[in-house]
């Protein structure tokens, strides 16, 4: 026999508390007849009251609640084996973490707006598969793909600008890795989803677009930024700002026209990272529509309830407790 619920076998303290009520009850009963007075009359009174079918009547109230509680701890005494099949779609995370990435364009920084994004996202596609590329001047899979959520959410939480020693923004090197990190061969049920101020720096990002595309994976890109830009912290020089080799302030602006067209040419669709996450909505919505896969089967146990037994004894036992009298009979 399984328990559901093993831990409500703690009111199993009532049983003694109930017991310890009875010896109470006696003694007050006692207490009460020697205040009476006239022992001749106490005794013809108690005469006829039968000490055993009070232990049984007792006894009875014990095995009732002893049933209740055995009940709220949902006994099983049958279970089955079943299969259950999980669909979804396999979906590849591309976070920019490169130095951009710490304008403050969008509070309090790019790389913060878009773990934003990506907690929302996470939390949204509940029954599909993810993974994570972190990319800067290169690029690495730092979360194989994974029905984890929770060790996604960890890998999301601990991403900084330190993770890549190389620096720089190399969006085709990071949809490289991204493509081969997916499992299989099948053109679809793979999606790709870019979030990135866009500031490529060589990188030919569109070939491996085409790359994407024949692999069957549509990319979705969320701009991270402001067409207008942002400044950056310098990395030399605490509380200062990024400059360049002639003195002049480093501005770093969101390249919407190139992500725009990576989205385009795979079906994806791009978005420009906004306050609250609304975009995420769509974006799931989108992946959602994609063709599912069963990509994962679980073995899982279904039990049959039986506290049901257990409430009708209690039941039964409390009705023939308050049927029985305490009264001995009385023979003609």
């Amino acid at each position: 026999m399984d328990w559901g619920s093993p831990q409500n076998f703690i009111w199993l303290w009532l049983l003694p508390a109930v017991w310890g009520l009875f010896i109470f009850s006696d003694w007050r009963r006692g207490l009460a007849i020697r205040r009476f007075g006239d022992a001749a009359l106490v005794r013809r009174l108690t005469l006829s009251l039968d000490a055993g079918r009070r232990l049984f009547k007792r006894s009875l109230v014990l095995f009732s609640v002893f049933m209740i509680i055995l009940a709220l701890c949902q006994p099983h005494f049958r279970k089955k084996e079943i299969t259950v099949e999980r669909k979804g779609v396999d979906v590849m995370i591309l976070l920019d973490v490169s130095r951009s990435m710490l304008a403050k364009d969008i509070a309090p920084t790019r790389l913060d707006k878009a773990k934003l994004e990506l907690e929302t996202l996470v939390e949204k596609l509940g029954g599909d598969r993810l993974g994570i590329v972190a990319f800067a001047g290169d690029a690495f899979i730092q979360c194989p793909l994974t029905t984890d959520h929770n060790a996604v959410k960890l890998f999301i939480s601990s991403v900084n600008p330190d993770l890549l020693p190389v620096p720089g923004t190399m969006i085709g090197r990071a949809l490289q890795v991204g493509i081969r990190a997916f499992m299989d061969e099948e053109k679809e049920f793979k999606a790709m989803i870019l979030l990135t101020d866009g500031e490529d720096q060589g990188s030919d990002p569109l070939t491996q677009v085409k790359a994407a595309k024949e692999a069957g994976i549509r990319i979705f890109t969320i701009g991270i930024g402001t067409p207008s830009g942002g400044t950056l912290p310098s990395e030399f020089e605490r509380g200062a700002l990024k400059k360049d080799t002639r003195g002049n302030i480093v501005v770093s602006k969101l390249d919407e026209p190139l992500l725009k067209k990576i989205a385009a040419e795979t079906g994806g669709a791009y978005y420009r990272a906004s306050r609250g996450e609304i975009e995420i909505d769509d974006l799931t919505r989108r992946v959602r529509q994609m063709t599912q896969k069963g990509f994962k089967k679980d073995k899982s146990f279904e039990y049959e309830e039986n506290f049901q037994l257990f409430l009708l004894l209690a039941l039964a036992t409390l009705l023939l407790e308050m049927f029985l009298s305490e009264r001995k009979e009385v023979k003609a």
